[in-house]
């Protein structure tokens, strides 16, 4: 007979009666802790060690690999819902499409900039601080009566869906973000340089900085670079066709914006310095875009004088 002192338990249940060892921490486990290893069993503890120890891939550019576009999407989604928005209210166009300088009647007209301005008028845009409008206008697109109307959107959500799914899948779902931020900003300060007085809208800016991405990562993974050469194309004859519906500044700077985050994305080194180079640059890059915002805008008053 069989002493009660000799019956081997579960680790994890002290109560259930096993006779498994787990072959890595040589632990008895009941059925319910075991896991399938290569040979034998493991239990929860050291299937969770070994998962923590394993390496996760990553893309050539250093991003974490997912199967899921979840950025490319999620921004699908904002720029669905901010033209809802702006269905409903349409007062928000004026308030946080990108202007970089004009005065604010009392009953709500809009005028040209001059300074000084009578003051029974206010500023507004970046030079009544309203530097939120560097980003909030690429989220707006023109309204249904207005220009292109709603085919603006559908143009610009059916590019971003196409290219920011291929962009996103290389480079990771933070440094695909940061790249159409950045060149979201990037395309607001070129408008801001070139045409203070002009309201601009849509996510174009980013989409050409999206496009550009391609075609540089293209060039450094050695893609077949026929089609992309030819995707290019198409993006550069928009750029210049676009010019007499839309903004070409907030297109080719989002374009040249694009095209330096990505340069920095692809040729920081393969190390454990990678990711800091790369955050580095795009960090740098955001305070010389700031940085002209802010001589451009001190201008609007002389301040700079």
């Amino acid at each position: 007979m069989t002493a009660e002192s000799d019956v081997t338990t579960c680790f994890r249940h002290p109560k259930v009666e096993s006779h498994v060892r787990c072959t890595r921490c040589d632990r008895y486990i009941c059925p319910n802790c075991m896991r399938e290893a290569a040979v034998g069993h493991q239990c929860v503890e050291c299937v969770k060690e070994g998962t923590r120890s394993v390496r996760q891939a990553r893309t050539a550019f250093g991003g974490r690999i997912s199967a899921v576009p979840l950025v490319t999407y999620a921004l699908v989604g904002l720029n669905v819902l901010a033209y809802l928005v702006e269905l409903a209210r349409p007062s928000v166009v004026d308030r946080f499409g990108m202007l970089g300088a004009g005065l604010l009647g009392p009953h709500g007209g809009h005028y040209l900039w001059q300074y000084p301005y009578d003051p029974v008028l206010r500023p507004e845009g970046l030079a009544g601080g309203q530097w939120e409008r560097l980003l909030t206008g690429s989220f707006l697109h023109m309204p249904p009566d207005e220009g292109l109307g709603m085919v603006h959107l559908v143009m610009n959500m059916v590019s971003l869906w196409s290219i920011g799914r291929v962009v996103e899948t290389q480079l990771g779902r933070a440094r695909c973000l940061a790249l159409y931020l950045l060149s979201a900003l990037g395309g607001s300060v070129l408008v801001l340089l070139v045409a203070p007085d002009d309201l601009t809208i849509g996510a174009s800016g980013a989409i050409f900085g999206l496009g550009a991405a391609y075609w540089v990562m293209g060039r450094r993974l050695g893609y077949d670079m026929r089609a992309v050469n030819q995707y290019m194309t198409g993006l550069l004859v928009w750029l210049v066709v676009s010019a007499f519906m839309t903004s070409w500044e907030a297109h080719l700077g989002g374009l040249l914006t694009g095209a330096l985050v990505t340069l920095a994305y692809a040729y920081a080194p393969r190390d454990r310095r990678r990711t800091l180079i790369q955050a580095g640059a795009c960090a740098a890059l955001v305070v010389v875009l700031l940085v002209l915002t802010w001589v451009k805008v001190s201008g609007f008053t002389g301040a700079m004088a």
